[in-house]
């Protein structure tokens, strides 16, 4: 069964000093916000990809990913004042297909962060597929707390893409919705409202998040094609 992704592209990214949308910054070849939509549009079993994007920003975002889609279509979402928000809006326009069963996982990813790779969008659809929910990892830093106590067992990042099983995801923002609650991410809001068994798949340091002026610098030289054919 297909899945769907959607990503979220309404942040202002006022630390990144740009005075517009981080993710409409040039990146290479692409724009930032063009890399995750190509590599969406690349995955077999993708039925649909949602762009959360902010108000009024539709046709300089349609702009920016045209070159990517061929013969494909993205659809254009508008986002809210949070990530949650966001979020809610894009699985209130995905709920159709779902309750329908024609979208079996749903995908979230930040489209601040442009190097994800295919690879890392099917491993977290497959896992989720197979598991109920996938969120990308990546090991830190050991830290010490200020009492000079190290934390017990190994500290990670918790990244995008998270994927999940439709139906349960979409469930679960219904029930946030009715409280008034709003999650951090997308793991946080299954973590309380869902009881699916969510698995950390390894990531990889080439997935960062743009949010000051220096990555987007970092992020160029990353996005070097000799560098992501090793990916």
């Amino acid at each position: 069964m297909p899945a769907a992704i959607v990503i979220l592209a309404a942040g202002a990214g006022a630390r990144v000093g740009a005075g517009s949308n981080k993710v409409l910054l040039p990146l290479g070849s692409l724009t930032v916000l063009g890399w995750s939509v190509r590599d969406a549009l690349a995955l077999p079993d993708v039925r649909r990809v949602l762009l959360v994007v902010r108000p009024g920003e539709d046709d300089v975002v349609a702009a920016a990913v045209g070159p990517q889609l061929g013969d494909r279509e993205v659809v254009l979402v508008p986002g809210g004042a949070t990530r949650h928000a966001s979020e809610w809006n894009a699985l209130r326009a995905l709920a159709p297909v779902i309750e329908a069963g024609e979208v079996d996982v749903v995908a979230m990813h930040d489209g601040a962060r442009p190097l994800a790779g295919v690879t890392l969008f099917a491993e977290t659809i497959r896992v989720a597929r197979e598991q109920g929910g996938a969120i990308p990892v990546l090991p830190l830093p050991a830290v010490v707390h200020a009492d000079g106590q190290a934390p017990v067992g190994p500290l990670v990042g918790v990244q995008t893409p998270q994927a999940f099983r439709a139906a349960e995801l979409l469930a679960a923002y219904s029930r946030a919705d009715e409280d008034g609650f709003e999650g951090t991410d997308t793991a946080s809001c299954l973590e309380r409202y869902g009881d699916l068994r969510i698995v950390g798949v390894q990531s990889s340091p080439l997935n960062l998040k743009i949010t000051f002026p220096g990555d987007v610098r970092i992020a160029t030289e990353l996005a070097d094609p000799a560098r992501l054919r090793s990916r």
